[in-house]
């Protein structure tokens, strides 16, 4: 599988949301006004990411697939933690329709199905680093990290679900990475730095629509919640190509 099948696949499961680049038109003083709160909240998440230590939230993930104009729901918990130099994250599905953990940590994804008991293992290799900015958008990553990745534009305060949040406007720098993720919305949650909300758009039109809830900051996170819990019998496969 190469970086660009696996990062559909991955990103697909995992969290991250694109629509094609929508420009803002505006007068020069909203500009400066813009560009002056834009600042703020990429302090704001500059700060969030110097503490971090952890995070954990329940999520549900809404996939719209606009050439079948359906739309598919999962939820679950996900975490994310610093072990090291490094984020990893794990992510547990689990409703009446699907239940799979994923697990992100080194420079391994991989996919659990208890149901056929079986781990799908992808090596990013060289690719880490970029996974692993996508995951910790709005979650440990700093604003100042995320202006290396992405051209980021303030699009305005707004409350979701009764918090109050600026909406960030990410637009991949990379020509490769536009490709396949055009354009990615984020809620940062404007008093502690972090996302409660994820819109990312493909330019086929699909979307996915991430939320999160009970956002538990820097709280103690069991080493478990980073593991597969997998049997004696459970099958490892690593696709190649």
């Amino acid at each position: 599988m190469n970086p660009s099948q696996l990062s559909e696949s991955f990103l697909k499961w995992c969290l991250l949301g694109l629509i094609f680049c929508s420009m803002l038109s505006a007068q020069e003083p909203a500009k400066t006004q813009a560009s002056a709160e834009l600042q703020h909240v990429l302090s704001q998440m500059d700060q969030s990411a110097t503490g971090f230590r952890s995070t954990q939230a329940a999520f549900v993930w809404d996939q719209y697939q606009k050439v079948v104009d359906e739309t598919d729901t999962q939820k679950g918990t996900v975490y994310f933690r610093r072990n090291g130099n490094e984020i990893q994250m794990a992510a547990e599905i689990d409703d009446a329709s699907v239940h799979k953990s994923i697990l992100f940590a080194g420079s391994k994804i991989q996919v659990y199905e208890p149901k056929i008991d079986q781990v799908t293992t992808y090596n990013v290799g060289k690719d880490r680093d970029a996974f692993e900015g996508f995951l910790v958008l709005g979650f440990g990553g700093s604003g100042r990290d995320m202006l290396k990745s992405f051209d980021v534009s303030y699009l305005g305060s707004e409350k979701v679900d009764g918090v109050e949040t600026a909406k960030l406007d990410l637009v991949p720098k990379s020509e490769k990475v536009r490709n396949t993720f055009g354009h990615i919305w984020l809620w940062i949650d404007t008093a502690r730095g972090v996302s409660v909300q994820q819109k990312m758009f493909s330019p086929s039109g699909d979307y996915r629509l991430a939320k999160y809830s009970d956002i538990q900051l820097n709280q103690k996170i069991a080493d478990t919640a980073f593991r597969l819990k997998t049997t004696p019998k459970t099958k490892f496969v690593s696709p190649q190509g």
